[in-house]
């Protein structure tokens, strides 16, 4: 592993924790560590990247920022804009909660809701940053939005004591998982691989894989709305080269289980599309990649926890209802 030049990081986010987990080492039979974006001033891991972008796009002469997204990238918007005192409007699909449209207004953004899913309310945003000092916030494909989520690593390499044996990360459009790969790159610690991990329903990425390009999977019936991209970034096959990446598929019910868990081993609320990530070591797909020595056996497992913006108490308890968890 080389030393690499952290990217200059952004005062809009925090050096977030990296904290033992003392059920998931168990249950993953090595050391697993939690990375907690959910800590972070906007919820989530998105004030990395987002914060970061709109930063430089101010330095250019943004003077208004237009994002668009169903939850946790409009509230990193709606968080810088207001820390850089300029305008935000924030486009959202029909499907993002009621609360979190008042979460984004306490931020002082103006909220438009438009369109079934993310894909129509960006085309909207599109039409409406039209003016040259309009700003428009992609919520994930961007190379500045992946050099700010890049910071994590930058991190995790300097928090952890040994080098991790595999870091596995939520899903999406891919934000996230370009800025894993390119501050691995960076690092030269590509010998570190990646797990993947999806709901069913809201799969872009293994469908992406399977197709050998970025593919549209048409609808997003899961619940993990934050997952909720019809198509993954090109990004990710262009950065994936010389990493070992392995995606993997869960169930919501699983996604859930893994929030429920996590809530009772560490007294934290995060949403199903967090819960897809833990779900990796809570089901046992940790050990099994393990076993077939996709996994290293010396080194922690780093989990990142994404984010918990779309979730509450009253969320768990019906989820739980609905799956019929006990």
């Amino acid at each position: 592993m080389t030393a690499a030049s952290p990217v200059k990081s952004s005062p809009l986010h925090v050096v977030s924790p990296l904290v033992p987990s003392n059920m998931l080492s168990v249950v993953c039979g090595q050391q697993a560590l939690l990375k907690l974006e959910n800590i972070q001033p906007s919820g989530s891991f998105k004030i990395r990247g987002i914060g970061h972008y709109i930063q430089k796009s101010t330095e250019k002469g943004c003077a208004q920022v237009i994002s668009s997204s169903g939850g946790n990238a409009g509230m990193a918007a709606a968080y810088s804009s207001k820390v850089l005192k300029i305008p935000a409007t924030i486009v959202l699909p029909m499907s993002t909660p009621s609360f979190m449209i008042s979460k984004l207004k306490q931020e002082e953004a103006d909220v438009l809701v438009h369109g079934e899913v993310w894909d129509v309310a960006h085309k909207k945003a599109i039409t409406m940053a039209k003016n040259k000092k309009c700003c428009l916030v992609h919520p994930f494909d961007h190379p500045d939005i992946w050099e700010g989520h890049s910071t994590i690593v930058d991190e995790i390499l300097e928090q952890s004591t040994e080098a991790p044996a595999a870091i596995v990360v939520s899903v999406g459009g891919g934000g996230l998982l370009c800025g894993i790969l390119s501050g691995l790159h960076r690092h030269g610690a590509t010998d570190i691989p990646v797990v993947a991990m999806e709901t069913e329903g809201a799969h872009c990425l293994r469908a992406a894989l399977d197709a050998g390009k970025p593919v549209s999977i048409g609808e997003i019936p899961s619940i993990a709305k934050t997952l909720g991209a019809l198509c993954v970034t090109q990004g990710v096959f262009d950065l994936k080269e010389g990493i070992q990446l392995s995606s993997h598929v869960v169930s919501d019910k699983q996604a859930v289980e893994a929030c429920i868990n996590f809530a009772d081993h560490h007294r934290m609320l995060v949403e199903p599309s967090c819960g897809a990530a833990l779900a990796a070591g809570y089901s046992g797909l940790i050990q099994r990649l393990k076993e077939n020595n996709f996994i290293r056996k010396r080194g922690p497992v780093v989990f990142i926890v994404c984010g918990g913006n779309i979730v509450s108490m009253d969320n768990l308890i019906e989820w739980k209802k609905h799956f019929r968890i006990c």
